[in-house]
């Protein structure tokens, strides 16, 4: 994960600083607090928020790891994969890898998420179903680094990342300007 004091972040509030104060009263369960109510979902049920992607890249990457030389772990990821593509036709599966690849340490697949919809059907049908497999989801923006690291949420226990294929892709992208 990054050191979060190496990014800036706006105000969560920005564009509602001029609201009235949130009541203070609370739901029938006498813990929740009642919510202004708009009479309008919010646009993120629609669209990623920005600078997430919007496009064919696909707004969010889910990386599936397993040990590939455990027996158990890759047959249950064989299958896991298989699944996923039956029970989720319209999501872009990549391959299993059968190696770390690119900033990833450990054998893994990925699955492409590109509504929000698909994002919260698919990530609360993987909570269930990832067995013993961590999971990696970021969203893609045109900061990588940071969606592997202060954007990433990770379902069960986070892998190591490889970061300096970052560097070594910025540094290679700078030589070439």
């Amino acid at each position: 994960m990054a050191e979060p004091s190496l990014y800036g972040y706006e105000s969560p509030l920005k564009g509602y600083e001029n609201r009235n104060p949130l009541p203070a009263e609370k739901n029938a369960d006498g813990k929740s607090f009642v919510n202004p109510q708009t009479n309008k979902l919010s646009a993120a049920y629609e669209r990623f928020e920005d600078p997430i992607s919007n496009d064919e890249r696909g707004g969010f990457d889910v990386h599936i790891y397993y040990y590939q030389e455990n027996a158990e772990q890759k047959n249950y990821a064989e299958e896991l994969w298989s699944r996923i593509r039956y029970e989720f036709p319209e999501l872009r599966v990549y391959r299993l890898w059968d190696k770390p690849i690119g900033p990833h340490t450990l054998a893994m697949f990925e699955v492409n998420l590109f509504t929000p919809a698909q994002f919260g059907a698919f990530v609360s049908w993987l909570v269930i179903h990832r067995g013993p497999l961590p999971a990696l989801l970021h969203p893609n923006t045109d900061e990588e680094e940071r969606d592997h690291t202060q954007r990433a949420t990770w379902l069960g226990r986070e892998v190591p990342l490889d970061l300096s294929i970052f560097r070594k892709l910025r540094a290679r992208q700078n030589g070439s300007q």
